[in-house]
């Protein structure tokens, strides 16, 4: 049954869940999947395609392509806590998730979001220090700082996984098991539960402002310093230049912080929208990344012309 185990008391007693997904007629279904599989092959390709030129070519040795490297690890590793259930959901009459593998999706979610969150201030870091202080780079940038930095992001992923998958999957469901989503979210799972959810919330708005603000306001401090850094360089070609290092980042930055804020000021009553949004941050942006980094990147551009032509050198 749709609606599930009435009967069902607490959350030890709930074996799986089932998924909602998009409502829309049953036969769209395969363009759903078809759609999905188009896009989540473009973030393989595109995420696993910028890990390896980074770890081939010496010259992209730097930090700034270290956080670039992780960027894309965690973008793929989201992407894929999400996309391959859901395709298999849409070709699935059952469209159901076990307990335990939607603990596992909500917990690696979870961790590798708030990771890149963190990853983006510190590429702001970076770039801050890049433009702002040329000549200490090499020091204020040192190889431990970089390791640190990621060390760090993941812990923090970590840490925030762990609570709220804690304070999410301990709540009881007795009215309903159909999560009116197509990935296990928490504001999902809160609706079919049956147990008073006022500290989830307060615990979930806690985090939320102890990870977002002070990432935020270390991108936006950032910034604000290239900004009139650069605004002091003579030269036009020094300023677009200078610009041109930073567009990507800010680009990516937009994306992921955009629609994940579009994504929780949508109303409750409109769930359709909240899906179709939530499909922006688990897709749509990994998949963007890479190319944004790609298309207005010289380094990264010339690194796979110079790797494209040892290939066929071999070949």
């Amino acid at each position: 049954s749709a609606m599930g185990d009435r009967g069902t008391n607490n959350h030890s007693e709930v074996t799986d869940f089932i998924f909602a997904g998009f409502r829309v007629h049953p036969e769209l279904h395969i363009f759903l999947f078809l759609a999905f599989l188009f896009v989540y092959s473009m973030v393989l390709l595109g995420n696993i395609s910028m890990l390896a030129i980074i770890l081939i070519d010496p010259r992209l040795n730097t930090p700034m392509y270290f956080f670039l490297g992780n960027l894309s690890f965690i973008d793929l590793s989201y992407s894929s806590a999400v996309a391959p259930k859901a395709m298999a959901n849409f070709l699935s009459s059952s469209k159901s998730i076990s307990f335990a593998g939607c603990v596992a999706q909500y917990f690696f979610f979870v961790l590798f979001m708030v990771a890149e969150g963190f990853v983006l201030a510190a590429m702001a870091y970076d770039r801050f220090v890049a433009i702002c202080s040329p000549l200490q780079y090499s020091i204020r940038m040192s190889r431990r700082l970089c390791t640190q930095l990621m060390v760090g992001s993941y812990f923090c992923g970590w840490v925030t996984s762990i609570l709220l998958v804690s304070i999410t999957f301990t709540l009881s469901f007795c009215a309903s098991r159909v999560i009116d989503h197509f990935y296990c979210d928490s504001h999902s799972i809160e609706k079919i539960s049956c147990s008073n959810i006022v500290i989830n919330r307060m615990v979930s708005l806690t985090l939320a402002g102890i990870i977002i603000l002070p990432t935020l306001i270390v991108i936006m401090v950032s910034y604000v310093y290239i900004v009139s850094t650069v605004l002091k360089i003579r030269s036009a070609e020094g300023r677009t230049k200078a610009f041109s290092t930073c567009g990507s980042h800010l680009g990516v930055v937009s994306l992921l912080y955009g629609t994940a804020f579009f994504v929780y000021l949508i109303p409750p009553n409109n769930p359709e929208l909240r899906k179709v949004a939530s499909v922006c941050y688990t897709l749509i942006t990994p998949m963007l990344n890479p190319l944004i980094y790609s298309l207005r990147n010289k380094d990264v551009k010339e690194s796979l012309k110079r790797i494209l032509g040892k290939t066929k050198t071999l070949l």
